[in-house]
């Protein structure tokens, strides 16, 4: 088997060193970028299994985030981590809405970094295996696991790893409340509550776009969400 490839973007040097080495001792393969020109670049040649961004590259306060977007643009699956010292709830939130599937302090244990990384590896692994079940219908909604693909009213969705997960974790059990621990571990993602919210949220908003009446992902205060016919 191949080893995992990780692109980081960071524009200090000594961070990004660290970064390097802590992933390397893991068996990865890494290569990291200072400069979001220099990143675009090379990531518009190909594509790695992970990259893990800084929101503030250089003179640019946001080129994390507009990094995420040309990231999406290109590919609707491929893990997206925020690892940077902007850990307000707003860019949290809008780097989430950007399609991140994880967003992280910079303040974090080089242990714990590893195994958010090792969770995202592990559930994109577990995504390309077969399934028992590989295709989930449920009224317009059809789910094909095996390529991770959603159609509502036959017109595919785009949706990031996270939140495809979620849609098949509230699917197979229609009408069954999910708790947002329980939408972690299906995710195979551990984040706090508002970051479950803001996955909900996101996937709300894309199936708006294609079915303005849509309501099938169904709040039950206190408890969590489920998915409602």
């Amino acid at each position: 088997m191949s080893k995992k490839h990780i692109i980081i973007v960071e524009d200090e040097p000594s961070i990004l060193a660290n970064y390097q080495a802590a992933l390397q001792r893991q068996g990865y393969t890494t290569q990291g970028y200072a400069e979001l020109t220099q990143a675009k670049k090379a990531l518009s040649q190909s594509l790695p299994n992970l990259v893990i961004i800084d929101v503030g590259l250089g003179d640019e306060p946001d080129g994390g985030f507009e990094l995420c977007r040309f990231l999406r643009a290109k590919s609707a699956t491929l893990p997206i981590l925020f690892l940077t010292a902007r850990d307000n709830e707003f860019d949290m939130v809008s780097g989430l809405r950007l399609g991140a599937d994880d967003y992280l302090s910079k303040d974090i244990s080089l242990p714990h970094l590893l195994a958010r990384v090792a969770a995202l590896f592990r559930r994109q692994d577990l995504s390309q295996e077969k399934s028992e079940e590989s295709i989930i219908k449920q009224g317009d909604l059809k789910i094909l696991t095996d390529n991770l693909q959603i159609f509502w009213q036959d017109q595919a969705i785009d949706l990031t790893v996270t939140e495809f997960w979620m849609i098949v974790s509230l699917a197979r059990h229609q009408g069954h409340v999910k708790t947002r621990d329980q939408l972690m571990s299906d995710a195979n993602v551990y984040v706090d509550e508002s970051t479950i919210t803001s996955h909900i949220k996101r996937n709300r908003k894309k199936f708006n776009a294609i079915d303005a009446g849509f309501n099938c992902i169904d709040t039950v205060h206190g408890m969590g969400y489920r998915w409602k016919s």
